[in-house]
């Protein structure tokens, strides 16, 4: 038997704005603990005889963040595979069941990249569980004995027990979000569980299944995936093709129709981190039974969610809030509607708002740059260059830039030029110039950058070269 972790990183998280956003999602934030979640999810399998490094589907704007964080944890993953549009997770699971190359004993674990497992030898032990009664052609799904009669989770009815895997059950039914009534009949009842949207099974039942019940679906991942092309270190699916898969999670696609469905019940510390009241539940809670993270001052808070990453907050006679603050954006709630925060995300998408997509730091794959003011006409940058990253050979047709080194040493190409600037060292490079930014040194490199011109859109970048393969 080979386990083959599949890492599920496709979404974007909008209920947990404003730390998480479409060029910066959730998964992709350290939110509970020290790491990402993305680093909790690609540390919960590690790799040894039987665990093969994980595959990773995730959209193809996040690509470099995502090799990036996987190598500060020592993770070098089998493949990563870049979807062009949103296809939810029964496409995605799809790719990862052809990359397999159907060996029968090849057991598919899809974990979602943006949920939080406290216990992970619980977690790997059940997987082994759950795999080996995957190996008899079952579809197994975990469901998480439920600790409260909870309204934001689907839930799993429990049918007879499955007679070569004690402990784990057929699916009787799979359950939607309840009002309040039913979840509390589910909790009494014993024999619901709640969705952990976790699924184990074997690549090549998976795809036969796919084909029986979501033959067009089959049909459009197989050419996407058969006219896929290696980029660098990732896997790009053929755009045109895999935009014609039906946008179906495994639940709705499989799941709910197979006639060989079967759940495992665990206990471990589970949640899908959906928002941010979630996170209040899983996170540390202080003798006012507050959850604090950043520069924070309270009196007379209690039960509330304090986060803040630039500024000190202050709080005063607050109960059952959420605060959270960043360079940009800060949101204040009620807890009891942290659910409804996309409502102010799609206000700021009506708007054309900035804050809705992006912060103030954008990551590239050579580093990233920070907005630090702006106004008629000038806007001004800190930028740092990881050691050995270079920006493309590019040129604009609206503005003029002023580098300043602060920090470590620069090479930069202007027209036929090179020259290495180091800190307090300065140049200009003219409206119309070709020009490279690139970091020779071991250091990172930081830099101050003041444009002028009559427009600073981040689209008045011609690229001439770029070693990212980068459009434009």
């Amino acid at each position: 038997m080979r386990i083959l972790p599949v890492i599920l990183s496709g979404g974007t998280g909008t209920r947990l704005w404003p730390i998480s956003r479409a060029d910066h999602p959730k998964q992709l934030q350290v939110l509970h603990g020290e790491e990402t979640l993305l680093q909790q999810a690609a540390s919960r399998l590690p790799a040894d005889a039987v665990i093969a490094p994980p595959v990773v589907i995730c959209n193809v704007d996040h690509r470099f963040l995502i090799a990036e964080q996987l190598r500060e944890i020592g993770v070098t993953p089998s493949l990563i595979a870049l979807e062009p549009v949103g296809r939810s997770t029964a496409p995605a699971l799809a790719i990862a069941a052809l990359w397999a190359k159907y060996p029968a004993d090849t057991v598919l674990v899809a974990i979602p990249a943006d949920h939080h497992i406290g216990d992970n030898e619980a977690f790997q032990s059940a997987v082994r569980i759950a795999a080996q009664e995957a190996m008899s052609g079952t579809l197994m799904t975990f469901g998480v004995k439920p600790t409260t009669s909870h309204t934001g989770y689907g839930y799993i009815e429990m049918g007879e027990g499955l007679p070569e895997t004690p402990g784990a059950y057929e699916v009787k039914a799979f359950k939607e979000k309840p009002d309040a009534e039913a979840a509390a009949a589910y909790f009494a009842d014993g024999r619901h569980l709640w969705n952990a949207g976790i699924f184990i099974f074997r690549a090549d039942r998976y795809l036969a299944e796919l084909d029986r019940l979501q033959p067009m679906m089959a049909a459009a991942c197989r050419k996407a995936f058969n006219r896929s092309k290696v980029d660098l270190d990732f896997l790009r699916l053929d755009p045109e093709s895999f935009a014609q898969a039906t946008d179906l999670s495994v639940d709705y696609a499989i799941m709910e129709h197979t006639e060989n469905a079967g759940v495992l019940p665990v206990a471990f510390p589970w949640n899908d981190v959906g928002s941010w009241s979630t996170l209040w539940e899983v996170g540390l809670h202080d003798a006012a039974n507050n959850v604090i993270r950043g520069d924070i001052i309270t009196h007379d808070v209690t039960n509330s969610y304090l986060h803040g990453e630039d500024r000190l907050i202050a709080a005063l006679g607050l109960d059952r809030v959420v605060v959270v603050e960043t360079a940009d954006a800060v949101l204040v709630a009620d807890m009891a509607r942290a659910n409804d925060v996309k409502l102010i995300v799609n206000r700021l998408r009506q708007h054309k708002r900035d804050e809705e997509h992006s912060h103030e730091r954008v990551w590239r794959p050579w580093g990233f740059y920070e907005r630090l003011s702006e106004g008629e006409g000038f806007q001004v940058k800190l930028i740092m260059v990881k050691p050995d990253g270079k920006l493309s050979l590019q040129m604009h047709h609206h503005r003029s830039e002023h580098w300043i080194v602060v920090s470590g040493t620069a090479k930069v190409t202007r027209g036929s030029e090179t020259c290495l600037l180091g800190p307090n060292e300065a140049t200009y490079v003219p409206l119309g110039v070709a020009h490279r930014l690139e970091n020779p040194g071991k250091m990172p490199l930081f830099l101050i950058e003041v444009q002028s011109g009559d427009y600073l859109g981040e689209d008045d970048i011609v690229r001439i070269e770029d070693i990212y393969r980068r459009a434009g």
